[in-house]
C-alpha cells in the first residue's frame, strides 16, 4: 500500500496473499461490491414513487405501508446475521449469497399477483438487501486502510447519488410510461451482473476466516426482538393508538425478547453479537450517533416531501426534484469527509460539525411556509444533506479502526442494523408527532370534514381528493394547521439531530491504521 499523502501505486503487491492491494486491484475488487450497494441504494428509493400506482392496481391501499415495512423488517434484522457469517465463511460467499436472495425475490415481487404475495415477496427480498451493504462495508475494510478510505470515497458516492438521485426518478417512469413490475424487472440484469462481476473481482480476497459457530438461538431470538418491535414502530400512532392493548402487547413481548437476547449473547460459546463489542467506546458511541442521525435523516426523506406537497402546494413529482438539494449533498459531504480524513488523519470533528449542521438546518426548516421561495428552501435543504453526509460514513470507518480483526464483519453488521433501526423508529416517532399535531387542530377548522372520516389520516394520504380539493377559506385554515405540525416535526428532528452531537462529543479519536484489515496480524 502507498503511504499516507501519496498517490495509490501501481506496482504489484509486496505479498498479495497477505491481504496488501494495489490501486488497480481495489478498483476491481470495488466494481465487485459496487453493483451490490447501487441495487440496495436503488431498492430504497425507486419504490416509493410507483407504491401509490401499486397499490391501487392490486386493490390494497389499506396495506400499501407494509410494502415498505416488510422489506425494513426483515433487511434490519439480518444485517448483523451477515456480518457474523460472512466473518466465519467469507465476504464473498456471503456477498453472493445475499444478491442470490434479492435476485430471485425480486423476480418474485415483478410477478405478484397480489398485495399479499407482493409484501411476502418484498419480505424475502430484505433477506438479501440486509447482507448487500453490510457485505459491502465489510469488504471495504479488508482492502482498504482507514486512513485511505477517503481516496475512494468518491466511487462509493457516485452509486448513492445515482441511486438518491435516479430511484425516484426512474420508480415515476415505469409507473407512468411502462408499468410498476419494471420497478423490480431493472434488479436481475443488475444483479446478474453483481454475482459475475463480484465472483471475478473478489477472487483475490483472501478469506480470513475466524473459527467459530453460528449462535442459531441469539439469531432467533434477535430477529423476533426487532420483528416485534419495528412492528411497534410501524403500527404505533397510525394502525393503532399508542395506548392499544396490541401495542402495549407488543412492546412488552419485545423487550422480552431483546432481555432473553441479551442473556443468550452472555453465555453463548461464540455470540451473534459480542457483548464485548459494547465496551468498546468507539463503537458504542458510533452506534449512538448512527441510530439518532438515521433517526433525523429518516424523517428528512419521509416528510419533507410531505411538507413541500402539503404546505408549499407543489405535486408529487415537483416535491421529488425539489428534495435533490437534500440527497444530492447528502453525497457532497460524505465525499468532504472523507477527504479530510483520509488527509488529516482525524476523524472525529467532522461527524461532530455535521450534526451540527443538521441541527440548525432543522430549526431554519422549521420556520419555513408557503411564502419561502424555493431557492432558500434548498439552500436549508442542502445545508441538512451535506451535515448527514459528513456523519454516518465517518462513523463505519471509525469502528472499524477500532475493532478487532475477529468482530470487523460483525461490528460492520451490527453498526448497520443501528442505522436501519434509527431510520424505522425516526420515521415511526416524527409520524406519530405530525398526527397528533394534526388531530388536535383539524378537530377545530370549520369545514374540516370535507377531508373524510378520518381527517388527519385522509390529508397525509390524499384521500378524497386532499388539500387541494377544500374549499379556499378552509383550505387556508388547514395550510396554517399543517405548517404549524411540520414546524414541530421538524424542531424534534433538530433535538434528535442535537442530542447525536452531545454524544458525538465523547467519540474517542485513536490513530487511523494505514493498512487494511487483510494485511493485519492474524487475531
Amino acid at each position: 500500500m502507498s503511504e499516507p499523502g501519496s498517490r495509490p501505486s501501481e506496482t504489484r503487491p509486496r505479498d498479495a496473499a497477505a491481504g496488501t492491494f494495489t490501486h488497480r486491484e481495489i478498483l476491481v475488487i470495488l466494481s465487485g461490491i459496487m453493483l451490490g450497494m447501487l441495487l440496495a441504494g436503488l431498492d430504497q428509493t425507486i419504490v416509493a414513487t410507483a407504491l401509490p400506482t401499486i397499490a391501487r392496481e392490486l386493490q390494497g391501499i389499506e396495506h400499501m405501508s407494509w410494502v415498505v415495512s416488510a422489506y425494513l423488517l426483515t433487511s434490519t434484522a439480518s444485517t448483523p446475521i451477515y456480518g457474523k457469517l460472512s466473518d466465519l465463511y467469507g465476504r464473498k460467499v456471503m456477498l453472493q449469497v445475499a444478491l442470490g436472495i434479492f435476485l430471485v425475490a425480486s423476480i418474485l415481487c415483478a410477478l405478484a399477483g397480489t398485495m399479499t404475495q407482493l409484501i411476502l415477496f418484498r419480505a424475502l427480498q430484505g433477506l438479501g438487501g440486509g447482507g448487500l451493504i453490510s457485505m459491502a462495508h465489510a469488504t471495504i475494510a479488508d482492502v482498504i486502510s482507514p486512513r485511505d478510505r477517503g481516496r475512494y470515497q468518491g466511487y462509493f458516492s457516485a452509486v448513492f447519488a445515482a441511486t438518491s438521485v435516479g430511484g425516484p426518478v426512474l420508480g415515476g417512469f415505469f409507473a407512468d410510461h411502462l408499468t410498476w413490475r419494471w420497478v423490480f424487472w431493472i434488479n436481475p440484469p443488475i444483479g446478474v451482473a453483481a454475482i459475475l462481476i463480484s465472483n471475478h473481482a473478489m477472487r483475490k480476497l483472501v478469506a480470513r476466516r475466524v473459527a467459530g459457530e453460528i449462535d442459531y438461538w441469539g439469531a432467533s431470538l434477535l430477529v423476533t426482538a426487532v420483528t416485534l418491535l419495528l412492528l411497534v414502530t410501524t403500527w404505533g400512532g397510525v394502525t393503532l393508538p399508542w395506548s392499544s392493548p396490541q401495542i402495549l402487547g407488543l412492546t412488552l413481548l419485545g423487550l422480552a425478547f431483546t432481555a432473553a437476547f441479551l442473556l443468550r449473547e452472555r453465555v453463548a460459546r461464540d455470540p451473534i453479537l459480542p457483548l464485548r463489542l459494547f465496551l468498546n467506546r468507539v463503537f458504542s458511541v458510533a452506534s449512538i450517533v448512527s441510530f439518532l442521525t438515521s433517526m433525523a435523516m429518516f424523517g428528512g426523506i419521509v416528510y419533507l416531501p410531505l411538507f413541500l406537497q402539503l404546505v408549499a402546494g407543489d405535486t408529487a413529482s415537483e416535491s421529488g426534484f425539489l428534495l435533490i438539494p437534500f440527497t444530492g449533498t447528502t453525497v457532497v459531504g460524505a465525499y468532504i469527509a472523507g477527504q479530510l480524513v483520509s488527509r488529516t488523519g482525524r476523524y472525529k470533528l467532522y461527524p461532530c460539525l455535521g450534526l451540527v449542521f443538521a441541527t440548525i438546518a432543522f430549526v431554519l426548516l422549521a420556520f419555513t411556509g408557503a411564502a419561502t421561495s424555493e431557492a432558500v428552501s434548498a439552500a436549508y435543504m442542502a445545508l441538512l444533506g451535506v451535515g448527514i453526509g459528513m456523519v454516518l460514513p465517518v462513523m463505519v470507518v471509525s469502528i472499524q479502526n477500532a475493532v478487532e480483526l475477529r468482530d470487523l464483519g460483525t461490528a460492520t453488521g451490527a453498526l448497520n442494523f443501528f442505522r436501519s433501526m434509527g431510520g424505522s423508529f425516526g420515521v415511526a416517532l416524527l409520524g406519530s408527532v405530525l398526527l397528533a399535531q394534526l388531530s388536535d387542530r383539524i378537530a377545530a377548522v370549520p369545514g374540516h370534514e370535507q377531508l373524510g372520516p378520518h381527517p388527519s389520516l385522509d390529508l397525509l394520504h390524499g384521500q378524497t381528493g386532499g388539500i387541494a380539493a377544500i374549499a379556499a377559506t378552509t383550505r387556508a385554515l388547514l395550510v396554517g394547521v399543517v405548517q404549524h405540525s411540520f414546524t414541530i416535526v421538524f424542531l424534534c428532528a433538530a433535538a434528535i439531530a442535537l442530542a447525536g452531537f452531545a454524544i458525538c462529543v465523547f467519540l474517542k479519536e485513536i490513530p487511523l491504521r494505514t493498512t487494511p484489515a487483510l494485511s493485519a496480524p492474524t487475531e
